[in-house]
């Protein structure tokens, strides 16, 4: 029997075993889409006719298996019920797929993922291909919704309750040796025999795996209610219910009806059509799509760069040459003398082996990073970072020193976080090459990187350095040089005013406790410390030459008195091990009624004054910034929507109302005025 479809193909071949291959068209990527679903039932539906004898499922997509669902179909959601009947049709082809009465397998290369996932758990079988590419699991948390279509039935019944709800509350994902440490799939084997090992298992079909004693007996009736709640207080210190609803959720879909799948469905179908319709879901997945927006914006494949050389091995300059060499790239790092160099070393060395583990792929990365602090290596370099004190005259002759040197058509960037790049490009004699690569603290972690165009720098420098970015897996966000460019700028005025109200009397963990109540990951006096005294003070006087920005006197004292923050101990707070010690206000104090929108309500009007200046493009792109660079709350959609959600009218009469109130610094920006109708 041969078949062919817009979508799938399914070949029978002389052993009676079904190969059905998903290649969906005009996409580069595998998804669910609706038709593909259609079409997969119909061609269930012929299989259930004509019965093979066993049947294999894989995808003709060299990057993988299925992404998962369709997340185009998220956004128009109508109503809940629109919802729910979208996640019934796709439960309706999973289920069908599980009572199909011959052996079925999924055949997984790369990723596998969600819905993608969903369907692999309907089949009896699954082999995954054992390489670095290949990725399973079950991230739709990260979407503010969890699996819809029988995944967390089915995973629930392969794995037991913990280790299933571990891998879906968490959204991680895993090797293909992991999953089949966890029971996820039957085996994990080398290209070269994933054909055989599954003409082998459809031909003499083993039982199906099952979760051992232990890992069944969590799913037991008398377990689950002792296991949630521990669950619910576990998963709470890292995702609010009250901001994000689904981990919780899906935990009360497990704890009721672990014991009776048909219910379970039922119950997962109508919490998903609860969950998508709701306002954290529809603004998670507003944050994917602007995550693929800024993904979009440069293919790697295009930045030509192979050889990285970094000046500067202080803690950004020495991270962001670990991370390079991390991603692939030949990276030499120079600095004054080789015991400037060696904590940068130190430190990326535990990042490798904390992030690679097998040796012989740590010892590969370690032999990229190459040490070089007299600089023999800048000749060869395609890419030259510098990453030096914030100083103008220090970097102009650093460039002095090192352009002729440089290829002619090696690319220059500086890892500067405020200073325009009109004040560094007169020591140059070809600006051109110039551009900013501003990453964040700490490098490893931060996706976005602020790619800085200069009034010099050409466009091709520019589009190089996006592809650059992409290239080493970061999210490049296109900004005007400015001081301070887009994410400092906005998220400066903020911190000040937190020191503001600190140095009013109000207790530093108040003001970070308001601002973590309101979804921010850390709070800002913690975020101050954290990135350093002195460095937020250097940003606030650079940014007071030419903005709105007057610098706290306290800032002022606190760094004059050495108290950096982090770094050596003491700021705002006592560090220990790394961590705030943060005293216990007095019960019952009265806090201002306005301390959040005083922090927040600055935030906003920064950011409405970056978007009238044209520091960055539109809304969206300055809200993917802030989300990605700072945290800001991703459930709200980002500082710009989430201003449009509250009514743009309303806060530029609470600024006005602040302005009267605490003085001049709140005084709306002339952006606004398109807003006040």
């Amino acid at each position: 029997m041969n078949a062919t479809l817009s979508h799938w193909t399914l070949e029978t071949d002389a052993d009676g075993l079904a190969w059905l291959t998903l290649d969906k068209q005009d996409a580069s990527t595998n998804v669910l889409a609706e038709d593909v679903l259609d079409q997969f039932v119909a061609l269930l539906e012929r299989l259930e006719r004509t019965p093979p004898r066993g049947l294999a499922i894989r995808s003709a997509k060299a990057n993988g298996f299925i992404a998962g669902a369709d997340v185009r179909a998220f956004t128009p959601m109508a109503s809940r019920e629109q919802a729910l009947a979208l996640i019934q049709r796709g439960q309706r082809a999973f289920d069908r797929l599980d009572t199909l009465p011959f052996p079925t397998l999924a055949l997984i290369h790369g990723f596998c993922l969600g819905g993608g996932l969903e369907l692999a758990l309907a089949c009896r079988y699954r082999i995954a291909r054992d390489d670095d590419s290949t990725r399973l699991g079950l991230p739709e948390v990260r979407l503010g919704i969890h699996p819809g279509f029988g995944g967390s039935v089915r995973a629930v019944r392969l794995l037991g309750g913990m280790k299933a709800l571990d891998l879906m509350l968490s959204g991680r994902t895993v090797s293909a040796r992991q999953a089949k440490r966890l029971g996820l799939v039957d085996h994990a084997v080398p290209e070269r025999h994933l054909r055989t090992a599954a003409r082998e298992t459809l031909l003499n079909p083993p039982a199906p795996h099952r979760p051992g004693r232990l890992d069944a007996l969590s799913n037991h009736a008398l377990a689950r209610p002792l296991i949630a709640p521990l669950l619910k207080r576990k998963v709470a210190q890292h995702a609010r219910p009250e901001h994000y609803p689904a981990p919780s959720a899906l935990i009360d879909v497990w704890r009721k009806h672990a014991d009776d799948p048909r219910k379970m469905l039922d119950a997962e179908a109508a919490s998903v059509a609860d969950l998508i319709t709701g306002p954290t879901a529809q603004n998670l997945v507003r944050v994917f799509f602007l995550q693929e927006r800024l993904k979009g914006l440069a293919r790697a494949a295009d930045c030509g760069i192979k050889h990285v050389h970094v000046i500067g091995a202080g803690v950004m300059g020495g991270d962001i040459a670990a991370w390079c060499a991390f991603s692939g790239m030949t990276v030499s790092l120079q600095d004054q003398a080789p015991e400037r160099i060696a904590p940068a070393m130190g430190r990326a060395a535990k990042l490798y082996q904390q992030k690679l583990k097998d040796p012989r792929r740590v010892t590969a990365a370690w032999d990229r990073l190459i040490p070089d602090h007299r600089g023999r290596c800048i000749e060869r370099a395609d890419l030259v970072i510098e990453a030096i004190f914030e100083d103008k005259d220090v970097k102009q002759a650093l460039y002095r020193d090192i352009e002729p040197r440089l290829r002619p058509d090696t690319l220059l960037a500086s890892n500067t976080s405020s200073i325009p790049l009109e004040e560094l490009a007169p020591a140059l004699h070809r600006p051109e090459r110039l551009v900013g690569l501003h990453f964040f603290n700490p490098v490893a972690k931060m996706q976005l990187v602020e790619i800085v165009r200069g009034k010099h720098s050409s466009e091709q420098a520019i589009q190089q350095a996006m592809a650059f970015t992409r290239a080493i897996d970061r999210l490049p966000l296109p900004v005007t040089s400015t001081p301070g460019f887009l994410v400092n700028r906005v998220l400066m005025p903020y911190l000040l005013e937190a020191v503001v109200l600190e140095t009013e009397g109000v207790p530093a963990a108040l003001i970070d406790r308001a601002a973590v109540d309101f979804g921010m990951p850390m709070g800002p006096i913690e975020l101050a410390d954290t990135v350093g005294l002195d460095v937020c003070l250097h940003v606030a006087r650079i940014l007071a030459a030419d903005l709105n920005v007057e610098v706290p006197e306290r800032l002022e004292e606190l760094v004059g008195e050495g108290r950096l923050g982090r770094k050596n101990g003491v700021g705002f707070y006592t560090w220990r091990k790394g961590k705030a010690v943060k005293p216990h206000p007095e019960a019952g104090r009265r806090l201002p009624d306005d301390l959040t929108e005083r922090m927040l309500m600055r935030l906003y009007n920064e950011a409405r004054a970056c978007l009238r200046e044209g520091v960055v493009a539109d809304a969206d792109l300055l809200d993917a910034g802030m989300i990605f660079a700072t945290g800001f709350a991703p459930f709200r959609g980002g500082p710009m929507h989430h201003a449009m959600m509250q009514g743009e009218m309303a806060l530029y009469r609470e600024l006005q109302q602040l302005t009267e109130r605490h003085g001049s610094r709140f005084t709306p920006d002339l952006g606004w005025n398109n807003t006040k109708g």
